[in-house]
């Protein structure tokens, strides 16, 4: 059965993965020629020493946060100004016009604005150059997020902005009831399955729609239960009773009925919007969501905490989000284009990061800053679950990975087929996608 021509309304998309699989492995099977060959790789560099004129290239700038610390570096260097290039909100339309520019040779911008899950993908096609440690502020920084800077033993990307996943719950319900918020799992369901009916909610939703974040809150499961879909040496290793546990735990809770099943449809902002509008009891997203579920006038205004998120015995594994600033190949301003990382990475911006952006900083110290704590609650729980998560695979072949984990991820949480019977085949396609 599982060997037939995909059907039904999902086809198109399981052959996309298909193909993207079997291309992966043919990518795989060329090594790393095959990488520096998509770079271009015979196209000419940039200068390493050149000075002038940058450009902060980044996906859309929805607080507009970006134009004042520009603005601030602008002020301290007026003859080697840095422009904001905003390219499309959308994760997938920035990496399509990054690489489209990259993989041409052009040298349109000096500095970019990666996603964490870019990093060993831009390097290996040599889109970046790896950079020197001791010009970064590296050792102020949270640990796990510099080791997603990192490719091949080398610096490529400066950490900009962290994240990890938080759980949301309704502390009205859960202190009505005289009871905490959920330490493991089988608190969770209880809870889930127990309370919420009884306040006309819904249990629990992450986002479960087949996309990246689907793959993210999978992964987050699977490494909750002691599992992983690569080992340290890029064995791939999903096919385990861990990983099973931990698909299970989502599929169950769709089958038990409190994971509604409009989670199945759930991105972002789908669930945060169900949260914030008083239909669930718990909700995992990411740090954003607190003050938008939070200001005046929200239904759920002063009735909610978060927690870091729970495992089968005790606190989960969360998944490292965040981006960081690369150097392009090709830039012929490297010499500027590091400084500027270096003035957008420090303290005194990562402070603005914060509260003219809300979005979590990479200096260490600032989850600890008293004021800052008084404005943003949640930051001692982010920096815990910061300091608790790991890194998504940091392979090249990222984007073909996540396609095809996501699709067995949502087959088995939407009741399609069984994690017994998903997972070996979701490994035989890892092994093909990393060689």
């Amino acid at each position: 059965m599982e060997d037939r021509p995909p059907t039904g309304p999902d086809a198109g998309r399981r052959r996309v993965v298909r193909a993207l699989v079997g291309g992966a492995a043919a990518l795989a099977a060329g090594g790393a020629s095959a990488w520096y060959g998509l770079a271009g790789g015979a196209r000419e560099a940039g200068d390493p020493d050149g000075v002038g004129p940058v450009t902060l290239a980044t996906g859309r700038d929805t607080t507009r946060y970006l134009r004042g610390l520009l603005a601030d570096w602008n002020a301290e260097h007026p003859d080697q100004p840095a422009e904001l290039v905003e390219l499309p909100e959308a994760a997938d339309e920035v990496h399509a016009q990054l690489a489209g520019e990259l993989s041409a040779g052009g040298s349109r911008f000096d500095v970019l604005n990666l996603d964490v899950v870019w990093t060993a993908e831009f390097a290996a096609r040599r889109w970046t150059v790896p950079l020197d440690e001791s010009d970064f502020a590296l050792d102020s920084l949270l640990p796990p997020v510099v080791r997603t800077g990192r490719y091949d033993g080398r610096l490529y990307a400066v950490p900009f902005v962290a994240n990890a996943a938080l759980l949301y719950y309704r502390s009205d319900v859960l202190a009505a009831a005289g009871e905490q918020p959920p330490a493991t799992w089988a608190d969770l369901a209880r809870q889930a399955r127990t309370l919420a009916p009884a306040h006309g909610m819904s249990g629990y939703a992450g986002q479960l729609s087949p996309y990246e974040g689907l793959a993210v809150n999978t992964l987050e499961a699977i490494r909750s239960a002691g599992g992983d879909l690569l080992a340290a040496d890029g064995t791939v290793v999903v096919d385990s009773p861990q990983a099973r546990a931990g698909l299970e735990f989502l599929a169950g809770g769709v089958h038990e009925g409190w994971i509604p099943p409009e989670a199945l449809g759930y991105q972002e902002e789908e669930s945060r919007a169900a949260f914030g509008g008083g239909g669930l009891l718990f909700l995992r997203n990411w740090p954003y969501v607190y003050h938008a579920v939070g200001a005046a006038g929200s239904p759920v205004a002063g009735r909610f905490g978060v927690v870091p998120l729970p495992g089968p015995q005790g606190p989960g594994s969360g998944v490292l989000g965040g981006s960081g600033l690369a150097v392009s190949r090709f830039s012929r301003r490297q010499r500027t284009a590091r400084a500027l990382i270096a003035h957008l990475t420090s303290r005194r911006a990562q402070y603005r990061v914060l509260t003219d952006g809300g979005l979590p900083p990479v200096w260490a110290d600032l989850y600890a800053d008293p004021d800052l704590t008084a404005r943003f609650p949640y930051l001692p729980v982010l920096r815990t679950a910061i300091l608790a998560a790991g890194a998504r695979p940091a392979v090249p072949q990222y984007q073909q990975l996540s396609l095809a984990f996501s699709e067995t991820a949502f087959e088995v949480v939407s009741g399609r087929r069984t994690a017994e019977a998903a997972l070996p085949r979701l490994a035989a396609d890892l092994r093909a996608i990393v060689g």
